[in-house]
């Protein structure tokens, strides 16, 4: 098992990056926010999972220990294979992610690519205990009254958090938008008092 390469980023194409380790090019193919973190030419890190098949030997890179345990959980669930996994990490933060799947929010899990309905449900009643410390309790805790409390302030929490804000960000802006009746009301609240600042 490859548990980690270091190396220079020789390509970086949309779906994967190749990486020089000692002048032997890997191919490993990464989520759009560890792409994101990759620089041409730079030398890079990545946490990685060896995706065996009898066809194919597959590698997949993550910039963090964080969204690498939660790609190990996402796969550990029936019906989500390693590239529905990376597709989910690719369309959502990791803290949105878990704020989603511990506040037991369907809409938003079953808008990610590859997840349907019953997916998402198999998702919330395998994970909503260990997303907690795996992903968003991880030196991010998500505040109880925002991500489990009230449906329309959870499911902006998550929305705002896939748009890469933090909870400590959302958090004290959102308990002001307990009076709006819409989750587009409170992600459009929220936009402005943050771009306000």
């Amino acid at each position: 098992m490859i548990g980690f390469l270091r190396g220079k980023v020789a390509h970086l194409l949309p779906e994967y990056c190749l990486i020089d380790v000692g002048g032997v090019g890997y191919i490993v193919y990464v989520s759009q926010s560890t792409r994101g973190r990759l620089s041409l030419n730079e030398d890079a890190m990545l946490f990685t999972h060896l995706a065996v098949r009898e066809d194919a030997l597959t590698l997949y890179g993550f910039s963090s220990q964080e969204e690498y345990n939660v790609f190990q959980l996402l796969i550990s669930v029936s019906g989500i294979g390693p590239k529905v996994a990376l597709g989910v990490l690719s369309a959502i933060n990791v803290d949105a992610l878990c704020a989603a799947i511990h506040g037991q929010q369907l809409s938003i899990l079953t808008k990610l690519p590859g997840i349907g309905k019953k997916t998402a449900q198999r998702m919330v009643l395998e994970l909503k205990d260990k997303v907690s410390s795996e992903g968003a309790g991880q030196g991010n805790e998500a505040e109880p009254s925002v991500t489990i409390g009230d449906d329309l302030l959870s499911e902006a929490t998550a929305a705002l958090m896939a748009l890469g804000y933090s909870s400590s960000e959302i958090t004290p802006v959102i308990r002001r938008a307990g009076d709006l009746k819409t989750v587009q009301e409170i992600i459009r609240f929220v936009l402005r008092e943050i771009g306000g600042k």
